[in-house]
């Protein structure tokens, strides 16, 4: 393959990912920006919504987004070349309600039941001793 064959190879495989219809949502949810903030799904961005008027009122405090828990150090395994990266949990909003630091996740009915996430719930719980409420 000389150089303008490569050149033209890229050219349509740069136009075939233009040209690509947008992939629906994995679980059906819809992407929405409010606020300045990216949500994953409208129910989130709802919820929000609910948090930042609660902290306007005095009820929680330090409301935060997409606040990101180490359920497990990173790891280098014997024969292989890099790191394996931490285990971590990102939750949707973590804030204060007088002295306790709350941990809420939104979730679907299917996506609560999801493997993964029980996991991570479970080590969360082990871990950091924090159970996440489900919204």
């Amino acid at each position: 393959m000389n150089k303008s064959e490569f050149l033209n190879m890229q050219k349509q495989v740069k136009n075939a990912r233009r040209s690509r219809t947008p992939r629906s949502a994995k679980y059906k949810n819809q992407k929405i920006e409010y606020d300045g903030l990216k949500f994953d799904s409208k129910k989130e961005a709802q919820r929000y919504k609910v948090l930042r008027d609660m902290q306007k009122d005095g009820v929680i405090s330090e409301l935060q987004c997409q606040a990101v828990f180490i359920l497990a150090d990173a790891v280098k395994y014997s024969g292989e070349p890099r790191k394996k990266p931490a285990l971590r949990y990102l939750a949707d909003f973590t804030y204060m309600q007088g002295d306790v630091l709350i941990v809420e996740d939104v979730k679907s009915d299917y996506t609560r039941s999801l493997p993964a996430y029980r996991i991570k719930k479970h080590l969360m719980m082990s871990v950091h001793g924090i159970e996440i409420t489900e919204v």
